[in-house]
C-alpha cells in the first residue's frame, strides 16, 4: 500500500503544481506559527519555515508523506514576503522594479509515521524590467499581489513584468517539483512512476 501524500499548504499555486504532474496528494494547511523561526539568512530561513509547516502537519496525523514549503523573494539583501497591504505591495514592486532579484523556496518532507524528515532549498535568480508608477498602481488595483511572496505572480499579470529567470520556473511559482521529486524518491515515492499509474487506472484513491 502506498503512503498517502499530505500537502501542508492552503497555497493554490502549490496545488496546482501538484496537480499538474498528477500526484495524487490531500491539502491540509499548517497551524504554524511563522513568526517563531528568527533568522536573516533567506536560504536558512526558508528551508526552516518549510520544516515547520511540514512539521506542525506531521505532528497531527498518524501516518503519510507530508510536504511543507515555503518561499521568500530577496532583492539587495531584504526579504520580501507577503505584502501586507496594498502600500506594502507597491514599496515591494518599486524595489523589484529594473533589477534582479532571488526566488528563494525552501522545501521539506516528513513521514509522518516514523518521523523521517528531509529539507532543501532551491533559487532562482528573476529579472523584472522597469515600471512605471502607473502600471505598479493598476497591478496593485488588481488584487494579484495580495498574497504573493514579493507582490507578483510570474504565472498571472506579472508574466508581463519578467524580462528573464535562471534556475528553476516553478521555484518561482512556489514549488521547485523536479528538486521536490529528488526528495520523494528517498522516500520510495517515484512521482513520474506514481502518476502514471494512477493516470492508467491502477485503482489508488485519487486525493482532494
Amino acid at each position: 500500500m502506498r503512503a498517502e501524500i499530505i500537502l501542508a499548504s492552503a497555497s493554490p499555486r502549490r496545488r496546482e503544481l501538484l496537480e499538474q504532474i498528477g500526484l495524487p496528494f490531500r491539502v491540509i494547511p499548517s497551524s504554524f506559527d511563522e513568526s517563531a523561526v528568527k533568522g536573516t539568512e533567506p536560504m536558512a530561513l526558508a528551508e526552516a519555515l518549510a520544516l515547520g509547516k511540514a512539521r506542525a502537519v506531521a505532528d497531527g496525523v498518524r501516518s503519510g508523506i507530508v510536504i511543507g514549503a515555503d518561499t521568500l523573494v530577496v532583492r539587495a539583501g531584504a526579504i520580501l514576503g507577503k505584502p501586507r497591504d496594498d502600500a506594502d505591495a507597491a514599496r515591494m514592486l518599486r524595489l523589484l522594479s529594473g533589477g534582479w532579484h532571488e526566488v528563494v523556496t525552501g522545501i521539506a518532507v516528513i513521514d509522518a509515521a516514523s518521523g523521517r524528515e528531509r529539507s532543501a532549498r532551491e533559487v532562482t535568480r528573476v529579472k523584472m524590467r522597469d515600471l512605471t508608477a502607473a502600471e505598479i498602481a493598476a497591478y496593485v488595483a488588481s488584487g494579484e499581489p495580495a498574497d504573493k511572496a514579493g507582490a507578483y505572480a510570474i504565472q498571472g499579470l506579472a508574466s508581463l513584468f519578467i524580462e528573464r529567470i535562471e534556475g528553476c520556473y516553478a521555484n518561482v511559482v512556489g514549488l521547485p517539483v523536479f528538486h521536490l521529486a529528488a526528495l520523494l524518491r528517498e522516500f520510495g515515492i517515484d512521482p513520474l512512476l506514481q502518476s502514471l499509474s494512477t493516470a492508467a487506472g491502477s485503482g489508488m484513491e485519487q486525493y482532494d
